[in-house]
């Protein structure tokens, strides 16, 4: 049977996940500091770097949300956010709708959608309701449960790394974690620009592991995002 050419490219892009994560068990996320926000406090799209153990990258990351949205909804927004590999293709794509911000109100949580290629969803983290620690479940495209994520009950990046351990259904195991890395004083005082880490089984499915890049941005947006002189304050949970 032939190939059509959009299949062709989908399959293009799924190979290319493939080969960049089938053989790594870290994951490091570096955001970059945009100096006209740093300068007046008008919040930019986000960019940032995906690369692997060594350092190397290996995607680009730029979120695609409208002026208003980012000024008006502040860490609350929806988004697109677009990966793109280094030949300057789109293979992942995140998908973040509105939500409410506030643990308070269970029937409207966080989440977002993980498409690798784009249009075609291949994971879910949705927010669980809990009256103290945030709880995320990762789902695979049939939105069957995969594995969990748990954070601190204070969400605090002060001198210190912030870990969100990620654990099996029944939380006895701990298979990884997605930490944020203190990045020194004048940084974290003045930027919102930060660092992750990803850490997962080397072994773990390749979508899986997309699924994790997914929940890393939106833990960023959840707790450490900040819009002018709105900081967000999920910290205490």
């Amino acid at each position: 049977m032939l190939l059509t050419r959009k299949q062709t490219c989908q399959l293009g892009i799924l190979l290319s996940i493939h080969q960049q994560h089938s053989k790594i068990d870290q994951i490091l996320i570096h955001q970059q500091i945009e100096l006209l926000e740093v300068l007046t406090g008008f919040e930019t799209n986000n960019k940032y770097e995906i690369k692997n153990s060594f350092g190397q990258r290996v995607y680009f990351a730029a979120e695609d949300t409208d002026c208003c949205t980012r000024n008006c909804c502040g860490p609350s927004r929806p988004f697109t956010l677009r990966i793109i590999d280094n030949m300057g293709q789109e293979v992942i794509t995140l998908e973040r709708p509105l939500r409410c911000s506030s643990c308070c109100c269970p029937c409207c949580l966080q989440e977002i959608e993980i498409q690798a290629p784009p249009g075609v969803p291949i994971g879910y983290v949705i927010q669980t309701w809990h009256p103290c620690l945030p709880k995320f479940i990762i789902q695979n495209e049939k939105r069957e449960d995969v594995l969990k994520i748990s954070g601190p009950c204070v969400v605090c990046s002060c001198c210190g790394d912030v870990d969100f351990e990620i654990k099996s259904l029944d939380e006895q195991c701990v298979v990884g974690k997605i930490s944020k890395h203190w990045t020194g004083l004048l940084r974290e005082a003045f930027t919102d620009a930060d660092n992750f880490g990803i850490q997962f089984p080397l072994d773990l499915d390749v979508k899986m592991k997309a699924v994790m890049i997914g929940a890393c941005f939106l833990i960023d947006f959840m707790f450490f995002e900040s819009t002018g002189s709105q900081e967000q304050k999920s910290g205490v949970w």
